[in-house]
Formats: C-alpha cells, sequence, structure tokens
C-alpha cells in the first residue's frame, strides 16, 4: 500500500479547487422541464470538470446513459460520411462493436451505417501498442484516431498518459487534421495528468465509474476542445440546443459535485484494492493484469480463472459478500451490447456502480474477470476471503 501513487493527493488538492472557484452551494438545487432555470449550475459543473482535466471545455450531463452513450457522443461529433476511423490499441471494448460497426447493428445507425470506414491496429505480441505499425498507419482520409485507455476485456496493459502522449505524436505527425479521441472509462485521476493535457482532442466517460466518486447515480461526460465537446452536445441533444439545456434535478446536482471532489480518494482506494487482488491471487498461482506491485494506469485489474466454472464461483463470491443483493446469484446471459455471455456481481447502492466495488466478465477464453473499485480498500479485503474459499 505504501507504492499508492502520490498523484492521488495532488488530484485531492486539484479538485478542490477546481470545486472551490465557482459559487457551487448556489446549484444544488437544479432544475427542472427544459432546465432554462439551472441558474448557472450546468455551466459551474462544466467548468470545474474541464479545469480538472485540463480541458478547454467539457459536458457533464445526468442525459448520457453510460460512457458507451458518451463515447458514441464523441465519435459522431468527430466523424463524418467518407471518413475513416482508427482504432489504435487493438479492438475496441465489447459495446462499441455495434456502435462502430464491427458486428451488425442492425440498421440502427452505427457509425458504418453512415458511411464511415474503420480499421484498427493490432496490440503489439506484448500487449502494448504496436509503435512500429502505428507509424504508418494513420491516412488522409483517417478523421479520427481512438484511443482505448483501460483494458477493457482484453487481456493486455492498459495506457498511461505518457502511452497516450507517444501516440498522438505520432498520430498529428502523419495527419495533423486527425482528431485524436480517449476513451478514459476507469482512468481518471488515477494519474496526474489527463489525455487532454498531452494533445487529446476529446476524452469520454462514465460517472457511474471513477468521476463521479462512488455517489453520482447516473452520467457521463465529454471534455476536450470547445468545437467538438460543442459537437458531442448536440449529439446529445440537438443542433441548435447543444450545452444550454437539459434539467438536472437538485439532489443529482448536488451528487455530481461531491461525487468529482470525492473522486480523487475514491480512486485512491480502489487502486489499493487492485493491489491487494493482484498480491493475493498471483500467491495463489493465477495470472493477472496488471502484475502486483506495478504502478496503475487505471482502476481495473484483472485476473486469468482458466474455466467457466471459476469465473461463475468468483462472481458469486463477490456478490455474497456485497452490502447490497448479497442474496441474489448472478447468472451469465445476454447483456445489451455484449456479443458474448457476461456474468456480472455488482451489490451497490448505484445500479451498476463500477467505482463501488465489482467484478464482471465475458465467458470466454481465458475467462478472465476484471475487478474495479471499493469505497475502502478493506472492502476487497472482506471480499477475497470468500472468493477464496470459492475457489
Amino acid at each position: 500500500m505504501a507504492t499508492s501513487p502520490l498523484s492521488i493527493p495532488l488530484n485531492v488538492i486539484n479538485s478542490h479547487h477546481a470545486i472551490a472557484n465557482p459559487f457551487v452551494p448556489e446549484h444544488f438545487g437544479g432544475s427542472t422541464g427544459y432546465g432554462h432555470d439551472e441558474a448557472g449550475g450546468r455551466g459551474a459543473l462544466d467548468q470545474a470538470f474541464a479545469e480538472i482535466v485540463g480541458a478547454e471545455s467539457a459536458i457533464v450531463r445526468s442525459q448520457f446513459f453510460s460512457g458507451t452513450h458518451a463515447i458514441t457522443c464523441a465519435l459522431f461529433a468527430l466523424l463524418r460520411p467518407g471518413d475513416e476511423l482508427l482504432a489504435v490499441a487493438g479492438a475496441p471494448y465489447d459495446t462499441l462493436e455495434e456502435v462502430i460497426g464491427k458486428r451488425d447493428s442492425g440498421g440502427l445507425g452505427s457509425l458504418q451505417d453512415f458511411g464511415v470506414k474503420y480499421r484498427e491496429v493490432p496490440l503489439a505480441e506484448d500487449g502494448g501498442l504496436d509503435w512500429n505499425s502505428l507509424m504508418s498507419a494513420v491516412k488522409p482520409k483517417t478523421k479520427c484516431a481512438l484511443i482505448q485507455r483501460s483494458c477493457g476485456y482484453s487481456w493486455r496493459r492498459s495506457l498511461s498518459v505518457n502511452d497516450i502522449a507517444r501516440a498522438i505524436k505520432i498520430i498529428k505527425v502523419q495527419n495533423p487534421s486527425c482528431s485524436v479521441m480517449v476513451d478514459n472509462c476507469y482512468g481518471e485521476f488515477v494519474e496526474s495528468i489527463e489525455p487532454p493535457m498531452v494533445g487529446a482532442d476529446l476524452i469520454a466517460g462514465s460517472l457511474i465509474k471513477n468521476p463521479g466518486g462512488t455517489i453520482a447515480p447516473c452520467g457521463g461526460y465529454v471534455a476536450g476542445k470547445q468545437k467538438w465537446v460543442e459537437a458531442a452536445a448536440a449529439r446529445l441533444s440537438a443542433p441548435g440546443l447543444g450545452l444550454d439545456c437539459g434539467a438536472i434535478p437538485g439532489d443529482i446536482m448536488r451528487a455530481f459535485f461531491q461525487g468529482l471532489f470525492l473522486s480523487p480518494q475514491m480512486v485512491g482506494e480502489a487502486i489499493k484494492g487492485s493491489f491487494l487482488i493482484a498480491e493475493v491471487l498471483a500467491s495463489k498461482g493465477y495470472k493477472v493484469q496488471p502484475l502486483p506491485r506495478v504502478p496503475r494506469s487505471d482502476t481495473v485489474q484483472a485476473v486469468q480463472l482458466g474455466s467457466r466454472e471459476r469465473l461463475l464461483a468468483f462472481c458469486e463470491a463477490v456478490q455474497r459478500s456485497s452490502p447490497v443483493g448479497s442474496y441474489t446469484k448472478p447468472v451469465a446471459g445476454t447483456t445489451a451490447g455484449y456479443a458474448s455471455e457476461v456474468i456480472f456481481a455488482d451489490g451497490t447502492f448505484i445500479d451498476g456502480s463500477t467505482s463501488e466495488l465489482s467484478c464482471d466478465g465475458p465467458l470466454r477464453e481465458p475467462f478472465a474477470v476484471f475487478c474495479q473499485g471499493g469505497t475502502h480498500w478493506t472492502q476487497w479485503g472482506l471480499v477475497l476471503g470468500e472468493v477464496l474459499k470459492s475457489l
């Protein structure tokens, strides 16, 4: 635990200053209807978020259903028919396959349905970015490069912000007009810098992950260059409406501000929990990613369990040890956006809040479980006892 990153206290200070700047208490009343009566609350929240991540602008809204929804708005902001999208970190997360058109969306409006071309740069053999291939991958028609910061459901290292900075330089040398969009899910506040600070044009993510501080009840964000944030806002709402509408009830607005304030501390606890998971499961002979005592780039800890039965048993044990719904048994099944059967254990106060404490995984080789969150690292200590008995 002594190796926990020094970025955490720095991020606590940054979030404190950013939230203290606007007159926050005036905005806890929220708004109704069109949201025209919100008295500057949305703008104050957007301003604070943008300042923390080093972006020109941000849109933080309850109307984003998920991280996938926010990422989709960002991609549609950047791409037009005839453009090319290039994924530079291998295949993207499962839920983006139908958004892109890699998997048939049934004609419901994927990027490929709108005439956007798609390519991806496979990962290198070591699981990192293939730097040699990337140096010649960007073409004149490549208008957006997608970088997924976290590992997703792939057995690979998550990318550090330094990795992202290096990739952006390589991309921009080949095509300066190519925008870079970073899927920032699970990476927020793990390091002391964020992708917009090193040249990313847009980032997007979910508020029920890191930046919601375990208490945001819903929502997502897009941040980056002002022109592209405005374009993403128009995708969320409509052209001409953009950032200037959308009600956020007062209880949610207060939770957004408070969650953003708490998020660096909660991320610190999640990182400590990931160290504990890696240490314990590696000592029992399981392959883990990242390795024990290795600096973290996100809050995800993956463990290869090797069989369907062990993956199910792991998730069932986590659910039994959860503060909410401990009496339920998670069952693998088909979930919207996923091609494979997936199992989730998330006995959380906010439905699906991976920042509280959760684990999940697809029922396919190598049968890896992906663990996230924890309001305190000792929560994983309690859970792992039950997990080891089950395995």
